[in-house]
Parts: C-alpha cells; structure tokens; sequence
C-alpha cells in the first residue's frame, strides 16, 4: 500500500521545529499584552462573499489563491486567507462595531500560490486590530508596537516602509492620472500589471518589474494626491521613531489588499532576499461598513510566522529535564501518582517516564542520551521506604535517597 504524504505548500511542524517557534510566540503574546491587546479566535472557514468584499473580487487572492469549495448545502465556503475580514465580520455580527477594541490572533491562513522559502499554501500569520479608533494617535502607536516587535525579537538589517494612501476620492483622482500614463506604456507592462491597469491601478506601483519601476519614476506622484495632513503623518512618524529605527517613506508601497486605505506600512529586512517582507498593514476605514456594519475606523498589522521566525534571534531557554525510572513494571501506578504530584509542585519542568519494560541499566542509558538532568528511580525497596533515588546524569556526586516530602521540596528549587 502506497504511503500517503502531506499536501504540497504544507509542511508538518515537528518538535524540533517548534523550538524556534515558541519563544515568537511567546515573545509576541508578551508584547500585545503589554498594549492591552486583547486575543479573540475566530474560524479557519468563512463565506466565500466575505473576502470577495473585504479582500476584493478582482484580487489576485481571490481569483487565483483562495481555497474555496460549496459545501453540502450548496453554499461557497473558503478557508481564510487572510485574519482581518474575519475579525471584522465578527465585530459587526456581535453588533460591537461602535465599541473601541483592540484584538490580537495567531493562526494558519491558506493560499494557492507557488510554495517557496518563507512562503507557504497553509502558513501561519498573527495580527493586530485597532478597531474604532480614527486616524492620529493610533497611527502612532501602531508604529510604535511595530517598533518592539522588531527589537524585541532581535531583528537585524530591518527597515520600515511607510506611505499614505489619501481618502476615497484622492486614490480615484491618483488611479485616473496613472491609467492615463499608463496607457501608451502598455508594451512595457507583464499580463499580471496588465490586468491590475483595469481592475486596481495602484498595485502597478508593487510591480517587481524593474521596467516598470523606472517608468513609474516619470509618472505621476501620490504624494501629489493626497492631502496635506496625510504628508504630515507620514512626516512626523519618519522623524519620531526615525531616530532610533531605519523609517523611509515609499511612495510606490500600497499593499496587496483592496481595503486599505490612509496609512499603510511594511517592515523588511535585508536578511530574507526578494520576498523580504515580514510584517505589513495599514488604514482601513470603511471595511467594516462594506460588511454591513457601521462605519468604524480602524487600523491593523499581520505578521508572517515562518519569516519572522527566520530572522529572529531569539533562542529558547533550556528546559529543564528529569526522567523518572521505574525498576519494576507492577509500581508504575505509584510513579504515576508520585509524578503528578511533582509536575503540581512544579509545572516548569519537564518530566520524563520511561514506560518501556527494559533493564534498569538501559533505562539509565537513555536518560543519559538526553538532557535530563538528574534521574529519580524507584523500586520495590523505595516502595517499601517510601522513598525514591535521585541520580545527577551531569555532575559527578553520589546518588541520594529521598523521601517524597524532601523529593517536593528539591523538586520545586530545581
């Protein structure tokens, strides 16, 4: 019989891998807290329409990318590609979309797309949501969280790219003087930049196209477009937090989804090649009345897992180890109960029982072989004594007795 493997684009995160992914984790979690960001988990499935509207219907996520399926009662059903239209369908159907929140979540997302380093059909995002808050001082402290995320997972060679979009009317009066441009230069533009010059003009400007990106040099600016309080945003957050983090305004930076709006932001580094994006986000006002709520300003940020964690210097702190030896098969029940005991004393440490029916000799060989400190061992004689024998697997000093009282109090200080 034929083995069965994972799917293309989804690879299975083993033990070894998560020890580089748990201190980000962790290290993240830590952070929103200290903004007094809220978690809130919402599904891996939604309807379809949801990212039609939020996402856009002419998007390359939504035309090429999404995994979308009718289920039995007919209805189209996609596994989110993204977080944000999630939480937000869930802020409207709660009837909370005039309520100020501030909303973190950690997941798997999905896209069709072509499986390369860093980038995966079923990847792993966190995201930030300041919800109900207008432009200004929340802009700001976005940036600013930006900021800690970026020293306090030890992230070198990182820039921060900002630029401002402008309202409805100045992105509609920007799009038609770019078409305009555009349009006796269609020879130089690929089939993809092709299509965005009918549906959504401004993702020209994220062109990879070197081509395309000198032409753009001689077009129009959007910094034209917008109006003069959105230029001052963008300058006053370039020079207070460009003191002490590498911050530069990238006029042609407009993000992959159609709902943004105002401030949008990325943070690259040097250090992931092409694809060098790790974290983005931005303004997005009117997403919340395009899902039937009412309007509610908000701005937020996602973080791609398996990228940052690839450039974050963070390393894990040692675990601490103890195997647990029984000599004998008929007092296992009793370690059992001896180790919960311990594991209540103290949860830090991880407490290993060796289950197997092998000499007590090739049982301490195997504790030897991994990082197990010390080894307790019990046979019929602590049984009888009510007591255990702690081994040190490290140091060079004689095994001692210890009753179970005193085996809790080493065990807590461990």
């Amino acid at each position: 019989m034929t083995k069965i493997n994972s799917l293309r684009g989804m690879p299975d995160l083993y033990p070894e891998d998560l020890i580089s992914w748990h201190p980000v984790e962790n290290k993240l979690v830590e952070i929103f807290n200290s903004f007094s960001i809220e978690e809130i988990r919402t599904p891996l499935l939604e309807h379809t329409d949801l990212f039609k509207r939020s996402v856009g219907d002419t998007s390359d996520i939504v035309n090429k990318e999404i995994y979308s399926f009718n289920d039995r009662n007919d209805k189209s059903i996609s596994l989110r590609p993204e977080g944000t239209a999630g939480v937000i369908r869930s802020i409207v159907e709660k009837k909370l979309d005039q309520q100020q929140l501030k909303l973190w979540y950690m997941g798997p997302m999905f896209r069709y797309e072509r499986p390369q380093k860093g980038r995966y059909r079923q990847f792993y995002q966190a995201g930030v949501e300041f919800l109900g808050f207008p432009e200004g001082s929340s802009d700001f402290e976005l940036i600013s969280l930006v900021c800690l995320i970026i020293e306090g997972l030890k992230i070198k060679n990182s820039t921060i790219k900002i630029n401002h979009l402008g309202d409805k009317e100045s992105k509609k009066a920007f799009s038609k003087e770019l078409v305009k441009f555009l349009e006796p230069h269609k020879k130089i533009l690929d089939k993809k930049d092709l299509e965005r010059l009918n549906s959504n003009p401004l993702r020209i400007l994220d062109s990879k196209d070197t081509n395309v990106q000198n032409l753009l040099k001689e077009g129009p600016s959007l910094t034209d477009f917008i109006s003069d309080s959105a230029n001052l945003i963008l300058n006053q957050i370039k020079s207070s937090f460009g003191k002490f983090w590498d911050i530069e305004i990238d006029t042609n930076l407009v993000r992959g989804l159609d709902y943004y709006n105002g401030l949008v932001f990325e943070a690259i580094s040097d250090d992931l090649g092409a694809q060098d994006a790790f974290l983005g986000g931005g303004r997005y006002d009117n997403l919340s009345s395009t899902l039937g709520g009412k309007e509610m300003p908000s701005i937020g940020l996602a973080i791609g897992l398996e990228r940052i964690i690839s450039i974050s210097s963070l390393t894990s702190s040692k675990e601490k180890k103890i195997a647990f030896i029984t000599s004998t098969s008929n007092i296992a029940p009793l370690a059992f109960k001896i180790a919960n005991q311990l594991r209540i004393v103290n949860p830090y440490v991880a407490l290993d029982m060796d289950l197997t029916e092998s000499s007590l000799k090739a049982k301490l060989r195997r504790a030897n072989k991994t990082s197990a400190s010390h080894a307790f061992i019990i046979g019929d004689e602590e049984v009888e004594s009510k007591s255990v024998i702690v081994k040190s697997l490290r140091e060079d000093i004689e095994q001692v007795n210890m009753n179970f009282e005193d085996l809790n109090k080493f065990y807590k200080e461990i």
